[in-house]
């Protein structure tokens, strides 16, 4: 085996879309009656199945929605569950201790969302990060003393 020979069969390993080696199936004339005939039988008996099953899925689509009526006034029933750090967060956000960090992060938001797309890229990461320690400090005592 010569050194070409090699070569070639590394490439014909590598490259096996190069000849395609499959047939095509080929099906009698008798096979596409037989398949037209069960198509046709299918689809008389699917359409007076469709006609049964209509009056079936109408009274199982009023039942789900007295089901899920019924979920929605128990839902409403139970009280939802408020963290709250959450609460407490945004108490201390909007307070006096925490007014200077919220001036600069909505200014900065009002800046940045009024620039033009020709300049300085900016974000208000560093203000957003300075209002959330601002409001976590004042907020973790009285955290603190709620779950006590």
């Amino acid at each position: 085996m010569g050194f070409w020979d090699v070569i070639s069969d590394i490439v014909d390993a590598a490259t096996p879309w190069s000849v395609a080696e499959a047939e095509a199936a080929t099906t009698e004339p008798a096979q596409e009656e037989v398949i037209e005939q069960t198509k046709n039988e299918t689809s008389e008996e699917e359409s007076t199945e469709s006609e049964a099953t209509e009056a079936t899925e109408e009274e199982a689509e009023a039942e789900e929605e007295e089901e899920e009526e019924e979920e929605e006034e128990e839902e409403d029933d139970e009280e939802e569950i408020v963290d709250p750090k959450d609460v407490l967060e945004e108490e201390c956000r909007n307070s006096k201790q925490c007014a200077p960090a919220k001036h600069h992060y909505d200014e900065c938001v009002e800046r940045v969302t009024g620039a033009s797309e020709g300049g300085p890229k900016e974000d208000c990461v560093e203000e957003f990060f300075h209002l959330a320690h601002c409001a976590t400090s004042c907020a973790a005592p009285k955290l603190w003393s709620k779950l006590r």
